[in-house]
């Protein structure tokens, strides 16, 4: 990460971006967006080891190149690529945004490196690949299988239910929830929470069980866990 500052702009961002593309944060130290992105930024470039370099620039200071960008609103966030914009974005984002942001940069390295740590196998390997890209289904794919295989249907439902919206991981998903949560054990907490509903308002102790088996059914079936939810919002208010 580098502070760039108007004098400096056409060396550090422009003809740096010549070799290695340049993610260039505008920013200002009264803007509260700002102070969640960077760290964000910060942690995603620093995860490309040296592939894209982050260059931050305060508009408070550095009028000059806020201009040269004819920023509007903070946190402003422009990608570089052989001294030409080529992409951008305003506003807070979440961290899987940002991620991809940074990794259309360096798409072909970061495919390469992905299916590579897919053939390596251990869950480490496959981590690494799902925190690369996120939107893998063969990386997501491999990491939940291997944590079923393991056992750990919680985790794998975590990290199914966080990754993409692809057909081909539906079997999956649903083999995850029946581990964490079989049909038979769902019958029963549903059953009981049917029975603990008109209660909730009075007694602190049924309601105590009531959120507590919310908690259960929402690692195997978070759909159902959430009708639960609103029947006791409903109960409640």
């Amino acid at each position: 990460m580098i502070d760039v500052q108007d004098a400096t702009f056409e060396s550090e961002v422009m003809q740096r971006s010549m070799a290695t593309p340049v993610v260039v944060d505008l920013w200002a130290p009264w803007c509260g967006p700002c102070k969640t992105l960077g760290p964000l930024l910060e942690k995603v470039v620093n995860e490309t080891s040296g592939k894209v370099v982050l260059a931050k620039i305060n508009v408070d200071e550095n009028p000059g190149a806020s201009a040269a960008f004819r920023v509007q609103s903070i946190p402003a966030v422009y990608a570089i690529k052989g001294g030409q914009v080529v992409d951008g974005f305003m506003g807070a984002q979440p961290e899987h945004a940002v991620r991809e942001f940074v990794n259309k940069l360096i798409g072909d390295d970061v495919d390469a490196e992905v299916v590579a740590l897919i053939q390596q196998g251990d869950e480490a390997s496959l981590r690494r690949a799902v925190e690369l890209d996120g939107t893998s289904v063969a990386a997501v794919g491999s990491l939940a299988s291997l944590l079923l295989s393991q056992d750990r249907a919680a985790e794998a439902l975590q990290v199914l239910e966080a990754g993409p919206d692809d057909d081909q991981l539906t079997p999956l998903l649903e083999m995850a929830r029946n581990a964490a949560m079989p049909s038979d054990e769902q019958a029963a907490v549903e059953n009981e929470l049917g029975e603990l509903l008109d209660k909730v308002k009075a007694d602190d102790e049924a309601r105590t069980r009531f959120l507590g088996l919310l908690d259960e059914l929402s690692v195997g079936n978070p759909d159902a866990a959430a009708d639960w939810r609103r029947k006791l919002s409903s109960r409640l208010f």
